[in-house]
């Protein structure tokens, strides 16, 4: 079964994000945060605590499964945009520049190997 977390309004971009979430999608959660924690982008310790949070969420869901938190993977991870809060910077001859402050939301689903496996081998 597989467990959901989210993580909403973080002030950065989602250019920025993306760089670090497409590194660490598919991944084996334990290798996914050896990632985050080497990697030098302010926005991976978010990450790294978003990714602890669904191996949390999953552990409550699947109590009395059998199945090892090792055969953990992200299955899927996505990045959307956020509220865009606009700001005016003084320009030059009395004009003023618009300032985009961008946020957004990112959504991390993990989910165990072996459940994955189970359905592919009772259709053959």
């Amino acid at each position: 079964m597989e467990a959901v977390a989210k993580l909403n309004k973080y002030p950065t971009s989602p250019r920025k994000m993306r760089l670090v979430v497409d590194n660490i999608r598919g991944l084996n959660v334990e290798k996914a945060l050896n990632v985050l924690k080497f990697t030098n982008k302010h926005c991976a310790r978010p990450l790294e605590k978003l990714v602890l949070s669904a191996v949390s969420n999953w552990e409550q869901i699947n109590e009395g499964a059998r199945i090892d938190e090792s055969d953990l993977y992200i299955k899927q991870a996505f990045v959307d945009s956020g509220k865009i809060i606009r700001r005016i910077r003084p320009a030059p001859f009395g004009r003023a520049y618009r300032v985009r402050k961008r946020s957004n939301h990112v959504t991390i689903i993990i989910d165990s190997k072996q459940q994955a496996e189970e359905p592919q081998n009772q259709e053959a």
